[in-house]
């Protein structure tokens, strides 16, 4: 391709032309994902030259190549939708409510794998770590929440580095871990997503102020295949979990598409066992 051409004109494209609106927002997500215009190129199967033109306005790219791209570059699905939209073209995903009736088989397979999980602990966020749903077994750490954040919407960062109430019965044995590792995965997602809400929870919670070092260390916890285990101080003893992430595979709906399901399981007997009789306890008391 010897020259940049766009519709209405017959021949190459030359001289200062204006940004184009696709076109920035295309090289802002190239440039996130550290590609070069040539690697983008070669994996979307386009030229280099085009790409450039795309990118600098000089060539309007088709709704079929700005999926293709977007694809290519692992945009989001909503934010494909803002490429699009800036495009000039209408969206391609709908996001709809999990309460829509289009939804209902999405919601039954939530319900599903929430119910099945019990004694064990389990939680569906969404893209900006807020509770959509749990299962009763999250209910066991109820007290861990931070008296300052009742009332507000649920966000599992929020729950998880907010400064606990030294005297609170439920809390992190191992708070500086998790909070160092919680804080590197957000940043990430920060940087894989440029997302400003992300940007504002991690400024929020990276600047809680840490609590002091616990005076007596814990004991040595045995080998394990995770590198930051939840240790979890409870009047019972301290219990010891790992988590798993869930996802929908392909979808094509921007609510599923944010959505994961994060669920927690024993490390050691104790921590089953435990996990077992609170449960037990609390569906009992619950029921009367």
């Amino acid at each position: 391709m010897e020259g940049c051409t766009r519709a209405g004109y017959p021949g190459p494209v030359t001289g200062s032309v204006p940004e184009s609106p696709v076109g920035a927002l295309l090289r802002e997500w190239r440039q996130r994902r550290r590609l070069s215009q040539l690697d983008l190129a070669l994996a979307a199967g386009t030229s280099a030259r085009h790409l450039s033109c795309v990118e600098t306005g000089k060539a309007q790219p088709s709704r079929a190549m700005v999926l293709k791209l977007c694809e290519t570059l692992d945009v989001p699905l909503r934010e494909r939708n803002t490429v699009l939209l800036a495009g000039g073209f209408a969206p391609e995903y709908r996001e709809r409510g999990l309460d829509d009736a289009e939804m209902r088989s999405a919601r039954a397979a939530l319900d599903t794998i929430l119910e099945n999980h019990e004694p064990y602990p389990a939680v569906v966020v969404d893209r900006y770590w807020n509770v959509v749903t749990t299962n009763r077994a999250m209910g066991l750490f109820d007290s861990a929440v931070p008296e300052a954040l009742r009332g507000l919407p649920p966000n599992m960062y929020r729950y998880a580095l907010y400064p606990e109430d030294p005297a609170a019965p439920v809390q992190l044995a191992n708070y500086h871990d998790v909070r160092e590792f919680l804080l590197e995965r957000l940043l990430r997602q920060v940087q894989a997503t440029g997302d400003p809400v992300l940007r504002d929870l991690y400024e929020e919670v990276s600047a809680y102020p840490m609590p002091p070092e616990p005076e007596t260390s814990s004991p040595a916890m045995p080998s394990t295949p995770f590198s930051v285990p939840l240790r979890i101080s409870t009047p019972r003893g301290e219990l010891r979990v790992f988590s798993t992430m869930v996802t929908f595979g392909a979808p094509s709906d921007v609510t599923l598409s944010e959505l994961a399901i994060e669920l927690f399981y024993p490390l050691d007997d104790f921590t089953d066992e435990s996990l077992r009789a609170m449960f037990e306890l609390t569906t009992r008391a619950n029921s009367v």
